[in-house]
């Protein structure tokens, strides 16, 4: 059966007419979506602060944001360096590293040791911060940090400006003021803070929207 050219472009409108206020309630949702660029854009990244020791010994500390948990079993931490970093020495040296996460009252501090090179400074000593020696691998600790991680070195990987550095987690300390009931650190009491690429600014942690085993029940209609 031929459709007439008139009967077609009416069938045309009306398929166009009853899309229109779907693709309207798109873009009044979500708007349209622009293009920035294969940029390091993922928001957030965490405050890091990575303690190692020079080839004299010296404690050092550095602020890093590329940074994350890699995996479970055993449990891993990654950090990517550049080589420019006094930090980056120190790690291929020692095999070793730590992981400060500080509170948020140590925001000047996190800011100061992203800020310099240990090349040029003791940043314990300008900062007034402890540095402790770990028992378990070789490297400092901030003493006056919340949550330590201790880490021996299993992996680099060379990615391209930066290095990963992939570290089995040994130990993590924190300090009791800042566990939960079910004895694990609580962020509402450890309080730590975030890192936005792009404005370079940091920012706190809010109050829990919702818990992670509510995946289970599925999203509401």
């Amino acid at each position: 059966m031929r459709i007439s050219h008139a009967l077609l472009a009416l069938l045309v409108c009306a398929i166009v007419l009853a899309a229109a206020p779907l693709a309207a309630e798109e873009n009044a949702a979500g708007g349209e979506m622009k293009s920035l660029g294969a940029k390091t854009f993922a928001q957030p990244c965490p405050v890091w602060v990575i303690g190692s020791y020079d080839a004299a010994g010296k404690p050092n500390v550095m602020t890093a944001s590329w940074a994350a948990i890699c995996n479970s079993q055993p449990p891993m931490v990654t950090v990517s360096l550049r080589k420019a970093t006094y930090t980056y020495g120190n790690i291929m040296e020692s095999k070793a590293f730590t992981v400060n996460i500080p509170s948020e009252r140590f925001v000047k501090e996190a800011a100061y040791f992203g800020s310099v090179s240990g090349k040029d400074v003791d940043k314990f000593a300008a900062s007034g911060l402890t540095a402790v020696k770990s028992a378990l691998v070789n490297a400092p600790y901030v003493k006056e940090f919340p949550l330590v991680i201790e880490c021996k070195l299993v992996k680099t990987i060379e990615l391209g400006l930066h290095t990963m550095f992939i570290g089995e987690i040994v130990d993590v300390k924190a300090a009791e003021s800042v566990l939960g009931a079910n004895g694990i650190p609580d962020v509402t009491k450890l309080k730590p803070f975030i890192f936005a690429p792009g404005n370079a600014d940091f920012y706190s942690i809010g109050a829990s929207i919702g818990s992670g085993t509510e995946r289970e029940k599925g999203p509401k209609k």
